[in-house]
């Protein structure tokens, strides 16, 4: 089937690298309402799992129904079994998409799953040294491939969107999951790179970034074995442990008691009420920026992600005008940048000064 170019109004053709989810399945409910075409790819090791694939099952059976608002639908979703670990199974699955729909026009990139540990309790075992080689295998890897696979058809097209459906842990830190966030920066990164390489053949590329809450509660999250020195009462360092545990205890289906010898795995079930209201920001913002003639490299979702952003955004700042002059020591040569930097950090200080309050301290 061969279309004409979509505009970013016009029915397009969209490539989900994960369907199960609960937000993946708002997502293509909202996709097929407009007329849009869907690739569904879905995880093996997930679409055996009955919990996990209830919904999109459900799905299923809506679009195979004889509802009035439902027509059409199966002609237009197509599903594919499909391990993003492995490359040749992604190149396999953007041919099928690409023979059925005619063309691809955004690519999401949205599997994800948290492994909640810190640095030394995922260093006490060869299985929890495994834990990070799978965080890497799940957050970067798979959806490189995805990328890598889906390139030569963008290229052909001269048009594509890609979108990267992480969090705002790519900007911010979290502790207890620094391997989470270490995997979701270095997919942004090379997302970065990657924009600048494919912006000659027309193909964007955006990052979309909701609070990690989102996406750490509508994926699996693995705990590895705690140890007793990162317990609440000994560090004072907020535990996304704790917090993650108190919210799975609250359905008994998913309730877990802490483990120093076991690794423990969870798909969180929330009343779906709360699903809808945890991704339904999420869910409009993917819908709006996919396929845009013009979208932004990154997209916050969210009042508070764009807050604690901000507020990253200006600690980085700060320090980086309080050390202005260490950086500026190693200069070989006087330039009219370092006179500049140099005067511009004088009358910021000159600023804070008049106001009252304290001047910034130059190590030198």
């Amino acid at each position: 089937m061969n279309r004409v170019v979509a505009t970013h109004n016009s029915p397009r053709t969209w490539f989900l690298t994960s369907s199960l989810t609960p937000l993946a399945v708002r997502l293509i409910r909202q996709l097929l309402t407009h007329g849009d075409y869907v690739v569904a790819c879905l995880p093996p090791h997930e679409i055996e799992h009955d919990d996990r694939s209830a919904e999109f099952r459900e799905l299923v059976n809506e679009c195979k129904s004889n509802r009035k608002d439902r027509e059409g639908w199966k002609d237009r979703i197509r599903s594919i079994r499909c391990d993003g670990r492995v490359m040749g199974q992604c190149s396999a699955a953007v041919a099928e998409a690409k023979h059925v729909f005619g063309r691809i026009d955004i690519l999401l990139c949205c599997t994800s799953e948290a492994i909640v540990g810190t640095v030394e309790e995922l260093s006490t075992s060869p299985a929890t040294q495994n834990l990070v080689r799978d965080q890497f295998e799940t957050i970067f890897f798979s959806q490189v491939n995805f990328i890598k696979a889906s390139l030569p058809t963008f290229r052909a097209q001269h048009t594509g969107h890609i979108m990267i459906l992480t969090s705002i842990g790519g900007h911010i830190g979290t502790p207890g999951m620094p391997i989470y966030t270490a995997a979701t920066w270095a997919l942004e990164g090379f997302c970065d790179s990657l924009a600048y390489e494919v912006a000659p053949f027309n193909i964007k590329v955006t990052i979309v970034q909701p609070h990690k809450e989102i996406q750490s509660l509508t994926n699996k999250i693995v705990f590895s074995p705690s140890l007793p020195h990162y317990d609440s009462e000994n560090n004072p360092a907020p535990s996304v442990r704790d917090m993650l545990t108190n919210v799975l205890n609250l359905n008994t289906e998913t309730a877990l008691e802490p483990s120093e010898t076991e690794i423990i795995q969870r798909y969180p079930k929330l009343p779906p009420s709360s699903i809808d209201r945890l991704v339904g920001e999420t869910v409009y913002a993917l819908t709006a920026i996919g396929g845009h003639e013009n979208p932004p490299a990154r997209h916050i979702v969210g009042f508070e992600g764009a807050e604690a952003v901000k507020e990253k955004l200006k600690t980085v700042t700060e320090e980086l005008e309080d050390f202005v002059e260490a950086s500026l020591a190693v200069d070989i040569f006087d330039s009219e940048l370092k006179n500049e930097a140099t005067q511009g950090k004088a009358k910021a200080e000159g600023k804070t000064e008049g106001t009252g309050g304290p001047s910034s301290t130059v190590s030198t």
